[in-house]
């Protein structure tokens, strides 16, 4: 299954970054905690350089917590400061201020040297669809001012939010990358919910899911839904199915529920804390 979506907004949204990079002095990106490389733009490394960066570990309520410590190290290894973040609840949110503080500690006191006490640091948020860029901002404002959603492409245009006096974020909408040359890296993105289900074979997406769910963490499906995970992926649905007595009026298990259904169970963590890849060897 090859998934590629890369629609057309993303572009304009490459565009007014590239535009805009200028004007800030931190990227921070946020990724998903259950898959931080494949979650991880390529063409944000290349659009920051040479900025002060930051790496938000988001969702991390939902990912393993041994392997999102594996990640930490090996983000921290690669030169960015590295936040671990739920922003739904707010856990990690008051790191980010201080962070922000730490990086620009060199430069605020160049200015007050100069005596430009108040100038604003400004922090662009970057990440892919449905990571919870708006989430963490209201969390850290602490009132809803971006709007959120729970799918991609809820933010479609730059928004400048002033935190404190000193600090100033560039909320810009989620953006992937024209074409995914890892087929694993696209299939993880689906499975989360970064691409638009609309365009994707749901049952085949989920049997994708299912084949690497079992061996990456067996027994939890079993635990779930209590079928067997012997058999093919598609068996597996279908006894999911059965087992939730998602039947069409035929008597016949109906796969679309049954993937709606397995898919936002686990994108709620109700399948345990999941991550799906590990960090490559250093």
């Amino acid at each position: 299954m090859d998934i590629q979506w890369y629609p057309g907004h993303m572009t304009k949204t490459r565009r007014m970054m590239e535009e805009n990079i200028s004007l800030v002095d931190i990227v921070c990106e946020l990724v998903d905690a259950r898959l931080p490389l494949s979650s991880k733009n390529p063409d944000i490394d290349k659009l920051a350089a040479n900025k002060k960066r930051i790496i938000i570990l988001n969702k991390s309520d939902l990912a393993d917590p041994s392997k999102t410590k594996l990640w930490q190290e090996y983000f921290k290894e690669k030169g960015f400061y590295v936040i671990t973040a739920d922003s739904k609840k707010g856990e990690g949110i008051k790191e980010f201020y201080p962070a922000c503080r730490l990086l620009m500690k060199e430069k605020i006191e160049r200015l007050k040297a100069r005596g430009r006490i108040m100038v604003p640091s400004r922090v662009m948020i970057a990440g892919i669809p449905n990571v919870g860029k708006s989430t963490l901002i209201n969390k850290i404002l602490g009132r809803n001012m971006t709007k959120v959603g729970d799918k991609p492409g809820v933010t479609r245009s730059k928004q400048w939010v002033k935190i404190k006096k000193d600090l100033e974020l560039l909320d810009t909408p989620g953006i992937l990358w024209p074409k995914f040359d890892d087929k694993e890296a696209g299939l993880r993105l689906a499975f989360t919910g970064a691409v638009n289900d609309d365009i994707l074979d749901m049952p085949e997406l989920a049997a994708e899911f299912i084949s690497r769910i079992i061996k990456l963490y067996p027994g939890c499906l079993e635990k779930r839904y209590s079928v067997s995970e012997e058999g093919t992926p598609n068996d597996i649905l279908l006894n999911i199915g059965k087992n939730r007595g998602f039947l069409t009026k035929g008597g016949e298990v109906d796969p679309l529920r049954t993937s709606a259904v397995l898919f936002d169970e686990f994108r709620g963590g109700r399948l345990g804390r999941i991550t799906l890849e590990a960090p490559p060897k250093m």
